[in-house]
Parts: structure tokens; sequence; C-alpha cells
């Protein structure tokens, strides 16, 4: 009982000496709330305190609450207070500019970046308003900054919130020029953080300057460049940005192309940050896209998109004969709109994952285009093949298309679903649909059958003994085949990857939650053009080869 009455006495110290120094009256009230419910409250204090919130090559992000291991105004101004110092230390001269999303907090930690930023005498440029990740992306390489902040959360819950940074030429290079952070940079701007004194000591400036709509615009504009002028535009869609800020942006990029403007679902239309329709504001999530089915059913669409609420991630969802309305796989739209861009003549590197499918990698080599796969994440997939070649589309099985590198250096859900919907227009004017492209490419490269074992802990040691447990008991078969390659990506990474002649799986652990991940992929040739039956087969092994890896990890 001592040892637990002197823990608390240790919190309750670091807890008075946070106290002194957070910047925000919100937050003080919060804390001490907590503090004048001990002992009872002593466990939540101790999460609040367990550890700083650490800056990786995904920025910050966690639950909005006070303390150390929270997103709030101190940590925010702690970590603009290390990044200004790194870029300084770096030799990054220019701007700094800076977004953020209609989240609870994000304006706020958006202006005390910028105020951060003015005080160390750098100039701020603040986006007009709440805005898609992909204009701050576009804006770091359009205004020459040194860098760029964007304040989000992207798709995660209501109470979370998040931090991103982008480099510009300057220090990012020629392929990180407007692209997130990549070590050894997170390494050196954490060490930076941890560095800043007392935050009553950081100076503060102005709020930075506000950017007009001239820079949206422009934006738009860039984004609709991307798409043939001429093409068809006989297409009706149906759309919702899940309460997130795509909808005026792609709207307008819509309206601009010539394409109809989107039905938008009327009570996800507008940004929220409670994002009260939905229980987890993913479209990958069960439910979360139901809303924009009985739209797209109600209005007779053609195809169904959705933007995550920052706008970086794309969903199709199209009408299957077989299954009714029905959302495609992250791997059917990548490959979908890299077919697309080959067939209209797009020459130079085409770029996915590890954990995507292989289906990408055969259609370069049999169309005698460079393909370079990388690890999971975006900040790799657009420096993928080092510049032996000009990246033109790059994508993650997770949602994420980059259609456009020289315009967006980042995941981008606008231009992706202005691609998609010039695809499908395509398509409908020869009385064809995207599921039709679909079988056309099983066809011609066999059915490549992706699925994934996700599994949830409560305690991080299940993941490091299951990921121990398939490193030192591999299988020596799958789907009853011999497992004929097995590749360990550590130190580097903690990933592992096993193939047999038909299948992959690659197994890691989430950067993001506390998660297992296994990606299964099947491949089922189509010697006799029967595409349904071959996706049939595929299936069933799919399913077969998902029990086979849960029984090797255990779980």
């Amino acid at each position: 009982m001592a040892a637990d009455t002197t823990d608390i006495d240790d919190i309750r110290e670091q807890a008075r000496r946070w106290l002194a120094d957070d910047p925000d009256p919100a937050s003080r009230d919060e804390l001490t709330a907590v503090l004048d419910g001990l002992p009872a409250s002593a466990p939540e204090l101790a999460d609040r305190f367990a550890g700083p919130l650490t800056f990786g090559t995904a920025g910050l992000r966690g639950p909005l609450r006070a303390g150390p291991n929270g997103m709030n105004l101190a940590v925010v101004t702690q970590a603009a207070a290390g990044l200004i110092t790194w870029l300084a230390a770096q030799g990054g001269t220019g701007p700094m500019v800076i977004g953020y999303d209609a989240r609870h907090g994000s304006r706020q930690f958006a202006e005390r970046t910028a105020q951060v930023a003015t005080g160390a005498g750098r100039p701020a440029l603040l986006l007009p308003r709440p805005l898609p990740t992909p204009v701050l992306a576009y804006a770091v390489r359009k205004l020459g900054a040194v860098a760029g902040v964007m304040v989000t959360a992207s798709h995660n819950p209501p109470q979370d919130n998040g931090y991103k940074v982008y480099l510009g030429a300057e220090l990012g290079g020629e392929l990180g020029a407007g692209a997130q952070i990549v070590p050894p940079a997170d390494a050196g701007i954490e060490a930076a953080i941890r560095a800043v004194g007392p935050l009553t000591q950081v100076p503060l400036g102005r709020a930075g300057e506000v950017l007009g709509d001239d820079l949206v615009a422009a934006y738009v504009e860039r984004a609709t460049a991307v798409i043939d002028a001429d093409g068809p535009r006989d297409l009706s869609v149906a759309y919702t940005p899940l309460h997130g800020v795509g909808a005026a942006v792609l709207t307008a990029a819509f309206a601009r192309a010539g394409f109809p403007i989107p039905g938008v679902v009327p009570d996800q239309a507008e940004p929220d940050p409670a994002f009260p329709t939905v229980s987890f504001p993913n479209p990958e999530e069960p439910g979360a896209v139901d809303r924009l089915i009985a739209l797209a059913d109600s209005t007779g669409a053609d195809l169904a998109i959705a933007n995550d609420p920052d706008a970086d991630r794309c969903a199709v969802v199209v009408r299957d004969d077989r299954h009714g309305w029905r959302m495609l796989r992250g791997d059917e739209v990548g490959v979908l709109l890299a077919d697309h861009l080959m067939r209209r003549g797009v020459t130079g590197l085409y770029a996915t994952t590890i954990v995507s499918s292989s289906l990408l990698r055969a259609m370069c080599a049999a169309r005698g285009l460079p393909y370079d796969e990388t690890l999971t994440g975006f900040k790799w997939i657009v420096r993928a093949g080092g510049g032996s070649a000009p990246l033109v589309f790059g994508y993650e099985e997770a949602l994420g298309y980059c259609v456009a590198p020289e315009h967006v250096r980042d995941k981008d859900g606008i231009t992706a679903a202005l691609t998609v919907a010039e695809l499908a227009a395509g398509l409908k004017a020869q009385g064809r649909t995207l599921t039709d492209r679909l079988d056309e490419l099983a066809a011609e490269f066999g059915v490549h059958q992706t699925d994934q074992l996700s599994v949830r802990v409560d305690d991080l040691r299940e993941i490091a003994d299951a990921m121990a447990r398939i490193r030192t008991a591999t299988p020596g078969t799958l789907l009853g085949q011999p497992v004929d390659s097995v590749r360990d990506l550590l130190p580097e990474s903690d990933v592992v990857i096993l193939r047999t002649a038909t299948a992959r799986v690659v197994i890691r652990p989430s950067g993001t939650e506390p998660k297992l991940k296994a990606y299964l992929e099947v491949v089922e040739p189509v010697p006799d053009g029967d595409v349904a039956a071959a996706r049939s087969r595929a299936g069933a092994a799919a399913a077969r080869l998902r029990a086979d890896v849960a029984a090797a990890l255990g779980i």
C-alpha cells in the first residue's frame, strides 16, 4: 500500500508541475478535476502521465485531454517549438504553411502553431478555413514553404486529434517535396521537442497570415487538370464526406471538371466533430456508408463515393448484380486507377506497398512499365524507386491513392474521386461498368483475391508473442502448399512475409492501433475465361488461408 501511495504522490507532483506550465485554462481545470478525484482517479491520472505522445513519422496523434499523453495546447505548443527549432538548425528558410480540419481543437492548435512560428521570426501562412489534407500538401509545394503542418486525426474516433508534418523541397529533397517526413527527420524533431524548456518562455507572435480562397481555387484548378478535358461526363454520383471537410472542395472540383455535381448525403454534408451518424468515421468500418448507399439507391446513381473526414482517402461503392451495392477494396480501386492511367498512355513508375495486391506488379511487368513496392505509408510510396524513374501513380490498400504526384505528393481523395469518375463515365458511354473492367483484368492476369486478418488486443505483449511465434515456428505449408519463401524485414521493419506457389501472407503490427494484421492474397488463374468460377475458387482458398494463418499465429 505504501508503494501505491508513493506512486500517487509522484504522479500528483508531475501533474502539479504540468499545471504550472499549461497555457490553457480549460485543460488546467480539467486536470485539476482529475487531481481532486484522487485516489479514485489514480488510474486515469497515471494514464495521462504514462509518457509523452511520441513524435514519429506520422507526427502526433492521440486523445484530446490534459497531460503529456494527450493532444492539448501545451503538447502542441511544445511540438511546434521543437519543430521550428529543428527547421532552423537544418538551415531551412521560407515560411511554414498550416492547415486544419474541423475536429475539436484543430483551429486552436493550428493558430498556436502559427504563433510559435512567428514568435521565432518565421512567417506562418494559415489556410483560410477547415480544408482537406491534400490542400495542405499542395500548398507546401505551391507556396515554396519550408514545411507544412496539418492538424487532423484523419479517420480516428471523435475524441482524437493529431499533427502531421510535411517538408518542402529545401529539406525534403526532390522526392520528399511536399511529402510527410521520414527518418531521421522524425527522430531529430522528437529530440528538439524534448529539449524545449518551460512553455511560459516560448515566445508567441501573431497568428500568421490567413491565406485567401485563391489557394483553394488553385488546388481545384490543378486537380481538374488531372483528367482529360474532353472525356465523357454523363455520370450520376452519390457522395458523403462523413461529417468531414471534403464536400465543398470535391463538389467544386466535379463542377469545374464538367461533371454533374454529386448528390451529398444531407445529414453528413457539413463538418461536425462529433460525427453523429457513424460509430467510427472511417468509410471502411461496417455501417459507415449505409446512408450513402441509401442515397445512391434512391437517386439511381451510377456510383457512390466517400471521403474520410480529412479527404485524403477515397472509398468507391458500386452496384453489383450479384451482391447489390458493395464497396470496392482498396486494391481493386488501385488497379483500376493504374490500368486507366496506363490506357491513357501515362508512363513512369507505378508503386504500391508490400501489403497491397501483387496485381499491379503483374500489370507493370506485362506492359513494360517500371514498378516498385515499399513499406506501408505514403511517405514511402512517394519516394519509391529512389528517383530511378518519375513516379506517376501510387496507392495503398487502405483506400489511399496518388494519381498526380506533381500536384499532391501524398494520398489525395479528391483527385482520386475525379479519376474514378472519369473512368466510370468512359465505361458508361460504352455500356460497361467498373466491375466489368475488373473482370477483364482478372481474365488477363488471374483473380488476385485479397483479405485481411486483423486482431485487436488489450495487451501489446500479445502482438509481440504472435510475431515471435511466427518467426520461431514458421508454418511449413499454407493451403496445403509448401511455404517456399520466408522474408523477415527486421530490423528495418517488424514484418514477416510468407509465400507459396499461389498465396502470399504479410504479417505486421499496426502502426497506429493495438492490432496485429495479416494481409492475405490468393492468385487464381482463369484458364477457361470463367471469371466468376475463378472468383469463387479464390474466395474459398482465401477463407482457408485465413484459418491457416490464424492457427499459425495462435490467435
